[in-house]
Formats: structure tokens, C-alpha cells, sequence
């Protein structure tokens, strides 16, 4: 039950914003009493930090399958292509509307932004495994922090329309960029 929750409220986050989700709409979509919503989550903001946080594990794990088959050829280039996806799933875009939310709502931002913090360090480490490097050498912590805003960014960007053959040519640009100033073990 909380499960078909937690996926309702990321599904209506997508669909139809902050404002439109509400614990009714959410309640009704995943076939669950309001009463028994309100035993798990006892509001909207319980519900939808709890979705993001939860769903946001789920695609961590969707990545590391992703990432089992990474090729020696060409590796640096699939792991932002990997990571890229983070940043145009349901999951980006749902966390999306809960900062737009959190930007004027105190308490809101009070929730969201340590899981914001904890997702943004897991990512850094992740790419940073990916990768194969060594953050402490040379410039690599800033390479792949770059990375990571440039990838965020490419996300906001597919928010509003369908750049995938632009989001591709930055990739491949980026990739030339990481293979030649990363410093490897």
C-alpha cells in the first residue's frame, strides 16, 4: 500500500504539479481510503518527500544494472549517458516540482532539502565510481561536479520539450572534454 502511494504521488507530481497533488487525488489514483493514506503519511508533505526519497533509491538501483555492462571503449561516454537519464526520468521531474514548491515553503524546504543534500553526495560518488577515478587528483572533484550541473541542467531543459538530439551532441562534446582532462588512476 504504501508503495502504490509513494508511485501515485510521483505519477501525479509529473502529471499534474505541486498544486495539482493533492492526498485525495493521490488516494484515489493508487485505489487506497484517504484514511488509510493519512495512517501512513499524515500530509501532502510527508507523502510526497517520502515518494521522491523512496523512488529515488529505485533508480539508483535502475542505474547500477545500467551500469554492469559499461564497455572499455567508449566508457566515459555511456557513464553520462547512464547518469544523464537520472536527470530526465519521472523521478527528476517529479523532485522538480518539490523545489519549485520548497523555493517559497519553509517547512517544505526544511524536508526536502536534506534529501536533496544526501542524493546530490550519493550522485557525486556514484559518477565518481563510474568513472574509474580518483577524485582527489588534479581537477576530477570539479570535473564531475561540473558534470552533474551540466547534466541538471540538460534535465531542466527536457522539462520543457524534447531535446534529445541536443542533449546527445552535448554529451558526446563533454565526454571528448572528461577522457581528456580527467586524471586517471
Amino acid at each position: 500500500m504504501r508503495l502504490r502511494l509513494m508511485e501515485a504521488t510521483v505519477d501525479c507530481l509529473v502529471e499534474l504539479g505541486w498544486a495539482g497533488t493533492t492526498t485525495t487525488v493521490v488516494s484515489k489514483r493508487a485505489g487506497v481510503s484517504r484514511g488509510a493514506q493519512l495512517h501512513h503519511f499524515p500530509s501532502k508533505q510527508d507523502l510526497v518527500v517520502a515518494a521522491v526519497g523512496h523512488l529515488t533509491e529505485r533508480r539508483r538501483e535502475d542505474m547500477r544494472r545500467a551500469a554492469a555492462d559499461l564497455p572499455e571503449t567508449g566508457r566515459t561516454r555511456a557513464v553520462l549517458e547512464i547518469l544523464s537519464q537520472q536527470f530526465v526520468s519521472p523521478i527528476f521531474f517529479a523532485a522538480l516540482e518539490l523545489w519549485v514548491a520548497a523555493r517559497t515553503d519553509a517547512g517544505l524546504r526544511a524536508e526536502v532539502a536534506p534529501l536533496e543534500r544526501r542524493v546530490g553526495r550519493e550522485t557525486h560518488a556514484y559518477a565518481v565510481e563510474l568513472l574509474a577515478i580518483d577524485e582527489s587528483r588534479g581537477d576530477n572533484r570539479r570535473l564531475v561536479q561540473a558534470t552533474l550541473d551540466l547534466l541538471r541542467g540538460l534535465g531542466l531543459a527536457a522539462s520543457l520539450s524534447d531535446d534529445t538530439k541536443r542533449r546527445a551532441a552535448v554529451l558526446d562534446s563533454w565526454a571528448v572534454v572528461l577522457d581528456d582532462e580527467l586524471e586517471v588512476s
